[in-house]
């Protein structure tokens, strides 16, 4: 056995995740070894002593820990140029691939499939999603998107976005909007609950007992929200939920409240509610951009995690679980970083727009 060598340093963190690999039952075998040989390392077992326990070269345990020592996890699992398996799919066929996935659909279909485009090109499923796989290609897959036209949409941008970055003193910035006819779905038989081996069920019919309209302000700051549930969806019940910002945040504070176009917000009799109540500063963002709006990403939560798989006999039991959702997550609440500038959100759609134009020019 030989000597004992000088320990590598390794944080809690790095061991915790090479223990990880180590016993990983899926990850690379290369991998696998090579998270056991830097853990035999920070124990200060000698580098002879590991390259026969694992079966490795002393050469290569050094290496590993010298890069591990230099880079730590930075670069795991990244193959070094001209080192690992050479492909041996020609590049005309990798070429062709590309081009028909990208540029073309099968027929009688929206998309290829690993299965469809192996056929088409003569080589295995595996080697399609490979291909696929490296290059970053996803045809099963489709993003929705929506080029704003709102003739001040730079002004409106830079605005909201303003809030975010650079809060105003002595002020509260609220993302305002309303999640509007949200039902109270019962299911027709009852759930079955998730066991070892199979996952929790519920029938995919439902029974519909009426809706609610949530209204919800998040606090940019500190991820509180201020919510509301009224019946329906008009300037009367927008104004109530304005009465209940103008009561729950303390007078000293202006109040700068991020929403949406809808004609609601801007009736005239809200106009002369906000004439006699001057704190209130409201900001549009442009059409068709929900996505400028913090408060629908708690919006996205709470559908996930309270009313997706949700069941409602009534809307009173709809409302009792939306603030009971709304009371746990003020409880712990966690504000959700902004980081994109106006600058940046103005060239990515600005790119955007260019594709969309050469798009519709060549049909």
């Amino acid at each position: 056995m030989s000597a004992p060598a000088a320990a590598l340093t390794m944080s809690d963190q790095h061991r915790e995740v090479l223990l990880r690999i180590s016993r990983s039952q899926v990850a690379a075998h290369r991998e696998v070894v090579r998270a056991a040989v830097l853990l035999a390392a920070a124990d200060g077992v000698g580098n002879k002593t590991i390259s026969t326990r694992h079966g490795v070269s002393a050469t290569t345990v050094r290496l590993w820990r010298k890069a591990f020592e230099k880079e730590g996890l930075a670069n795991w699992g990244k193959v070094a140029p001209g080192r690992g398996r050479k492909s041996t799919i020609p590049a005309e066929t990798v070429a062709r691939i590309v081009e028909l996935t990208t540029k073309s659909r099968p027929a009688g279909a929206t998309h290829w499939s690993c299965r469809s485009m192996a056929t088409e090109v003569g080589v295995s499923p595996a080697t399609v999603q490979r291909i696929w796989s490296d290059l970053g290609l996803k045809p099963h897959l489709v993003n929705s998107f929506k080029v704003s036209n709102d003739p001040k949409f730079t002004d409106k941008v830079i605005d909201v976005v303003g809030l975010y970055l650079n809060p105003p003193e002595k002020a509260v910035v609220l993302c305002m909007d309303e999640k509007s006819q949200i039902q109270a779905l019962d299911r027709t038989q009852a759930t079955l609950p998730m066991i070892r081996g199979r996952a929790g069920t519920m029938t995919h019919d439902y029974k519909r007992n009426g809706t609610t309209t949530l209204f919800a302000a998040l606090d940019v700051l500190t991820g509180t929200v201020i919510g509301q549930c009224l019946p329906r969806h008009r300037h009367e019940e927008f104004l109530k939920f304005l009465t209940t910002i103008d009561r729950e945040v303390p007078t000293d504070l202006q109040i700068h409240l991020i929403l949406d176009n809808y004609s609601t917000h801007k009736h005239k009799d809200v106009a002369a509610w906000l004439a006699k109540h001057p704190r209130f500063h409201l900001h549009f963002t442009p059409t068709s951009s929900s996505w400028l709006n913090q408060v629908e990403r708690w919006f996205r939560d709470l559908t996930d995690k309270n009313l997706r798989r949700g069941i409602f006999g009534s809307v009173p039991d709809l409302i009792a679980s939306i603030e009971s959702y709304l009371a746990a997550s003020n409880a712990n609440p966690k504000p959700y970083l902004w980081t994109a500038t106006a600058e940046s959100i103005l060239a990515k759609v600005a790119r955007a727009r260019a594709t969309l134009t050469e798009v519709t020019n060549q049909n």
